[in-house]
């Protein structure tokens, strides 16, 4: 008698009700979707062709895209039967070509069940199911003999198949959230200059499905994701290096007042494409827009949303094209990390405040740009810091939600009133806002918790920053400043060495390995790494090799010394790569590593009276060990309130 229904786990496939169960309650699956399970299970342990789903469930004539019918059908399964593709229970995907059923199944007919064995791990597995019939009957000696091998083979089997199931499914436990990697938009107006727009709202979609539920989803940074932008790499290898189970790409068209945006999800493990639409808005609702796209993604995925979170994408405003066109740009701009891109940034950020008084994300960039003002030396902490903090505030004012002004508010807060407090309830204001947020990670790391030696979590604060950036060379090579602060120096090695295998042309990673190596009285391969980063930054290769073997010949007399009054000499020069010795902070360093401290006291007090950002490392900067107990130098970490 052909079988009626199928078990397996606390499922049950009802061929003769047409319908799926869990736990004796209907799961909602379509015909074609219930059509395809039952053939797979009919044919458990096997592979299922492609193209003989193709002609069994549609048949052989039929006309449509096969592979999108075939890839929506098998969606739909796995979302019936809650089956992660990335660690299976049920439904295995060959590449290539086709899809397994592996759970134990039991199938039952309306007059008797019957165990059916089945190669894959289930959660229980039955002897008799794998007893041949030649030796299944009798009494022998010899039979039970080979019963009991078998029975204890089998026993061994479902132990050691349910332990590997279960690390599975553990080990997919243990990451916790999905991840979701946002892929440039492709402009297809035909005019370069339009690129701005189509990176600025890719940017935006970031933040926005970041911000749509923290816990389950993570959705790699914009730093990341846009080292793919005009990528010919695949979807499956995109999605191997950035260590994530879906994909959003999808182009972007403007023409007037008008934008037309096409988006698809791809799940990463069998190249699925679960979702696709466009969307033709009006520009004053492109907000509305990304947050259709949002609810769409997370229904996709099945990401639940929080009612609060629904209410927000809701309550989509109305945005001024032109300021919102004049912030777009201000974010290209703060993106580049040059000092003109810092320039232009704050003139974009205005003028997209003058547009409308009442944007809160452009106030939230002008802060940004003001933070990283002194970084570039666009401005100087006293005249930028103020600003910073102003445009923050505002942006809170306005919208009290807006992580990214909480982070920036903490950062100026932090490096410019040494407001330790006020700077902890801001960064985790901020996280808590936005967790998909590397740049709060980071921030919240660097500028808060390594300050004030609580390096533990600095470090896991950056391997969150790196989980959500792991292409960003700024995260990665602060990773190894972060190491440097907790005086991990090998693990700091590693990690700015992991950082040259990546990019060997960033110039700041070479100048802080410099500074360990120098550090670790490594003096030539400070040198030499010094060399690159100056190289890197555009200096004359020419002029910087003589100077580096003039430094050479100087140590090689001199030792240690000569090296660090060479460097001294140099941080007057004009040219000097970033995190060069230039400040007065940096000079600071160079007099306690030459054992003049009054003069190193001296530097550390200009720098405070001009708040250099570095200020904030006075308690952890190994060189200054040895001024420890100086009650000049304990009155200054006193007065940046990094003792008490």
């Amino acid at each position: 008698m052909a079988p009626d229904v199928w078990r397996f786990e606390d499922f049950e496939l009802d061929g003769g009700a047409f319908e799926l169960r869990r736990a004796g309650r209907a799961v909602r699956l379509e015909r074609i979707p219930f059509e395809l399970l039952r053939l797979l299970i009919e044919q458990r342990g096997q592979l299922v062709t492609r193209q003989e789903i193709l002609e069994r469930i549609w048949g052989k004539d039929v006309f449509l895209d096969a592979d999108n019918a075939i890839n929506t059908a098998v969606r739909k399964i796995r979302q019936a039967l809650k089956d992660n593709p990335e660690s299976p229970r049920f439904l295995h995907t060959i590449p290539g070509k086709g899809y397994r059923f592996d759970p134990l199944v039991i199938q039952e007919t309306a007059s008797r069940p019957s165990a059916i064995e089945a190669p894959a791990p289930g959660l229980a597995v039955s002897a008799a199911a794998v007893v041949p019939q030649d030796i299944a009957v009798g009494g022998a000696a010899k039979t039970r003999r080979q019963l009991a091998s078998i029975a204890f083979a089998v026993v061994v089997a479902a132990v050691v198949l349910l332990a590997l199931h279960s690390i599975g499914r553990s080990a997919k436990q243990a990451t916790g959230k999905i991840m979701l990697a946002v892929l440039p938009l492709e402009n297809l107006s035909g005019d370069p200059g339009e690129e701005y727009f189509t990176d600025g709202m890719t940017e935006e979609m970031i933040t926005q499905l970041g911000s749509l539920d923290p816990q389950r989803l993570g959705v790699i940074a914009r730093t990341s994701a846009m080292q793919y932008k005009g990528t010919r790499k695949g979807t499956a290898q995109i999605a191997k290096e950035l260590g994530v189970q879906y994909l959003l790409e999808g182009s972007m068209r403007r023409s007037g007042n008008r934008v037309r945006v096409t988006v698809q999800l791809i799940e990463a493990s069998d190249q699925t494409h679960v979702w696709a639409e466009n969307y033709d808005r009006d520009l004053r609702d492109v907000l509305e827009l990304q947050s259709d796209v949002a609810r769409a993604v997370a229904a996709s995925i099945q990401v639940e949303l929080p009612q609060q979170t629904e209410a927000r994408l809701a309550a989509a405003p109305r945005v001024d094209p032109q300021a919102h066109e004049a912030y777009l740009e201000g974010r290209q701009a703060w993106n580049l990390r040059t000092p003109p891109g810092i320039e232009r940034s704050i003139a974009d950020f205005n003028r997209a405040i003058a547009g409308d008084p009442d944007y809160a994300l452009a106030y939230a960039g002008l802060a940004d740009a003001y933070n990283l003002a002194p970084v570039f030396g666009v401005a100087t902490p006293v005249e930028a810091f103020p600003k910073a903090e102003a445009a923050a505030e505002r942006a809170l004012s306005i919208d009290e939600q807006l992580g990214e002004a909480h982070t920036a508010l903490a950062f100026a807060k932090a490096h410019f009133d040494y407001d330790w407090v006020a700077a902890e309830r801001e960064f985790r204001r901020g996280i808590e806002l936005d967790p998909n947020s590397a740049d709060a990670h980071l921030f919240y790391s660097n500028s808060y918790l390594s300050p004030l030696s609580r390096h533990d979590e600095a470090i896991a604060e950056m391997k969150k920053a790196l989980e959500l950036d792991p292409l960003s060379m700024p995260v990665q090579s602060f990773f190894g400043r972060t190491y440097v602060w907790a005086r991990r120096y090998n693990d700091a090695l590693a990690q700015y060495l992991h950082c040259i295998e990546m990019n060997p042309n960033f110039a700041l990673n070479h100048e802080r390995l410099s500074h360990l190596y120098a550090h670790l009285g490594r003096f030539d391969d400070a040198i030499a790494e010094d060399a690159k980063a100056r190289v890197f930054s555009g200096e004359d290769p020419a002029k910087v090799l003589a100077e580096e073997q003039t430094l050479r010949e100087a140590g090689a007399s001199g030792g240690g010394r000569a090296f660090w009054l060479g460097l001294l000499e140099r941080a007057s020069q004009k040219e000097n790569p970033p995190e060069a010795y230039t400040n007065d902070f940096g000079r600071a360093v160079i007099y306690a590593e030459l054992g003049q401290k009054t003069q190193a006291l001296n530097s550390l007090e200009e720098g405070n009276a001009k708040r250099d950002l570095a200020m904030t490392e006075l308690a952890i900067t190994a060189e200054f060990d040895g001024m420890q107990d100086d009650p000049e130098f304990q009155n200054l970490l006193r007065r940046t309130g990094l003792r008490k």
